[in-house]
């Protein structure tokens, strides 16, 4: 599945992550944090959906998953950290993202968010 990418997109694309993120998709998740841990998924979900190129930076943590698109980088869990984290834009790939995740999780956020988008 892909879908066209737009600012619009990508707005409307966030709100749904916020609907969809639970305990199910990062063990990391709260209440509180709910981008907690959502990194990596996130990251594979939005180049299924919208292609372009998964990044990361290395942090403190560990490493922190985002995607390129269209040449505009964009993390769709920054919102889990108090200070924005310096983007060291680190070409990745899917393997590496999945390292950080798990088939479980994975396949809970793409069911979940195919729900929104598939209306």
């Amino acid at each position: 599945m892909s879908i066209n990418f737009s600012e619009e997109n990508a707005q409307a694309f966030q709100s749904i992550l916020y609907k969809c993120w639970s305990i199910d998709s990062s063990s990391k998740w709260t209440l509180d944090n709910p981008a907690n841990g959502q990194c990596s998924v996130t990251a594979l979900i939005v180049n299924d959906l919208f292609g372009g190129e998964i990044l990361k930076t290395k942090l403190q943590e560990g490493w922190h998953f985002y995607n390129r698109i269209d040449k505009i980088n964009f993390d769709f869990t920054q919102s889990q950290f108090a200070k924005e984290p310096i983007y060291l834009d680190i070409l990745s790939n899917r393997e590496e993202a999945f390292s950080d995740t798990n088939q479980n999780q994975y396949k809970y956020l793409k069911n979940k968010i195919s729900k929104y988008i598939n209306k």
